[in-house]
């Protein structure tokens, strides 16, 4: 079923929780993300993700825990429970972890589970360009890639790893795996993130 949920729907959570924490209410970190929500719903749309698929992320996921379909309120909750970062509702097959690349061979495997056990459903995991430098984003592509199982890897690029450019990390322009045969397995898209890394860039007191 696709995603009815609009760039509005997602704009709109986004800054209500910036307006709780701003409070000091939410006695956790929160990492906010504005200006990729057209991408993320195109490849929700276009992918046809489904009640049967897995949504794996780290702690920039509440667009992808309402695109999955987890109710409003219970994204909301959690978030004021201090699980921004951390985000699973194994109800709506949506996992999540603070820890950069976690969840990268735990989607793989989930993956070659379904596939092994004749299962519908599909994987996706979601990080940033940074985090798709790591071993593991590396190992977890070329071992889905291979035994060509049902996952994919989207790789949302804003530019930078919490505040160091990501390009001068780098020393080039373009991701590692750019005209490589893992890009049939990567989604990629570039945006540049309306709110810092985390929180709001400003001491909250609690």
């Amino acid at each position: 079923m696709k995603t009815q949920l609009t760039k509005e729907d997602l704009v709109t959570f986004e800054q209500e929780i910036a307006d709780v924490f701003a409070t000091g209410a939410i006695r956790a970190p929160v990492h906010l993300r504005a200006g990729r929500e057209d991408q993320l719903i195109k490849i929700f749309r276009e992918e046809n993700i489904g009640d049967d698929d897995y949504i794996f992320g780290f702690w920039d996921a509440h667009e992808l825990a309402l695109l999955k379909g987890v109710p409003r309120e219970e994204v909301k909750q959690a978030i004021l429970d201090g699980k921004s970062i951390s985000l699973c509702f194994p109800k709506y097959k949506v996992l999540c972890s603070g820890i950069v690349g976690s969840l990268m061979g735990t989607a793989t495997g989930v993956a070659w589970a379904l596939k092994n056990q004749g299962k519908s459903g599909r994987a996706f995991l979601f990080c940033g360009e940074m985090s798709s430098e790591t071993g593991i984003f590396f190992e977890a592509v070329k071992y889905a890639y291979n035994f060509d199982l049902p996952v994919k890897f989207i790789v949302c690029d804003n530019g930078l790893s919490v505040m160091t450019k990501t390009r001068d990390v780098w020393g080039s322009e373009d991701p590692w795996f750019k005209a490589t045969k893992y890009e049939s397995k990567i989604i990629y898209f570039q945006y540049v993130n309306g709110y810092p890394h985390s929180g709001l860039g400003k001491l909250i007191k609690f």
